[in-house]
């Protein structure tokens, strides 16, 4: 199948691409900066940006097309850049009669209040949903690997501090994923018809407590932290402590961590008899990803 990877630089696209091929698909990517990209040979490269209209209309040539993109990294306004490139993408998918979009969101209940970054990636699936395709929504929590901004925050918290005082969050239930898991799921809906226009919820096997993860990947790393929470620490004092401590800046920090009172745990399990994926256990997912880190370092 001919297949379109937006996001094809990010943490799962840079993953999701060599997955594909490997699957038997003809992939182009899409890029702002072609020569900047180190992807795989085979790959057919397309430069465009989709907040410039009729900018990457030559990309669109395929049958199916992966949305993985996300503006957390550009301030502020990210919601605001998020929305317009959803809505550019949406039109022209429409209009080069692409068959399948397959979007990778966050998992979050509506009623939950969800945080600013939760509900920026709802509303970018809402906007794809207005498509003249059929979009395939992947929901997912945290992704456990090296090059995670998510994984990288709680790695770096656990190991360089002793003692944590955190805000409640920390007994916020949350199911993650291992990113390869993630990209097994992605890849296997191209192949199960019945999965397009519909949204599934994927996660790892085991629920846990933010508290748990934290002082069990500093167990894994070597150290274990003591987690004190207290009831009057906001996001924005987090994330600025979290940009003291961490090498994560603060305004990625800061939606990431407003996320994190929002409990995210899988409700819906279609996906699971639908594509068969052999889910890694949160301990040999921090095992391999501590690894993989470690060797980029």
């Amino acid at each position: 199948m001919r297949v379109l990877v937006t996001g094809a630089t990010g943490f799962v696209g840079g993953q999701l691409v060599p997955a594909l091929l490997a699957a038997g698909h003809d992939v182009t990517v899409l890029v702002r900066d072609a020569a900047g990209y180190d992807g795989p040979e085979s790959v057919r490269v397309v430069e465009g940006d989709l907040l410039e209209p009729g900018s990457f209309t030559e990309a669109l040539d395929v049958e199916a097309a992966y949305y993985l993109v996300h503006s957390m990294r550009s301030g502020a306004d990210f919601e605001d850049r998020d929305r317009r490139a959803a809505e550019n993408f949406a039109d022209a998918a429409s209009e080069a009669s692409i068959d399948r979009v397959i979007y990778l969101g966050g998992l979050g209940e509506e009623r939950d209040r969800l945080s600013e970054h939760l509900r920026s990636r709802r509303e970018v699936e809402q906007v794809l949903g207005n498509g003249d395709y059929d979009l395939t929504t992947l929901r997912a929590a945290i992704l456990i690997g090296a090059g995670s901004a998510s994984f990288e925050m709680i790695v770096q918290l656990s190991s360089r501090l002793p003692v944590m005082v955190t805000p409640r969050w920390v007994e916020t239930k949350c199911q993650p994923i291992y990113v390869s898991d993630a990209i097994d799921y992605l890849v296997g809906v191209l192949d199960v018809p019945e999965t397009a226009g519909d949204t599934y919820e994927i996660g790892g096997p085991d629920v846990l407590t933010y508290r748990e993860i934290l002082t069990r990947v500093g167990s894994r790393s070597g150290h274990r932290p003591i987690v004190v929470p207290v009831p009057v620490l906001s996001p924005k004092l987090s994330s600025l402590w979290v940009g003291l401590v961490t090498d994560v800046p603060a305004a990625v920090a800061r939606p990431l961590i407003e996320g994190l009172k929002n409990p995210v745990v899988v409700q819906d399990h279609r996906i699971e008899s639908l594509v068969d994926v052999d889910l890694t256990s949160f301990d040999d997912a921090i095992d391999r990803a501590l690894e993989a880190r470690a060797a980029k370092r």
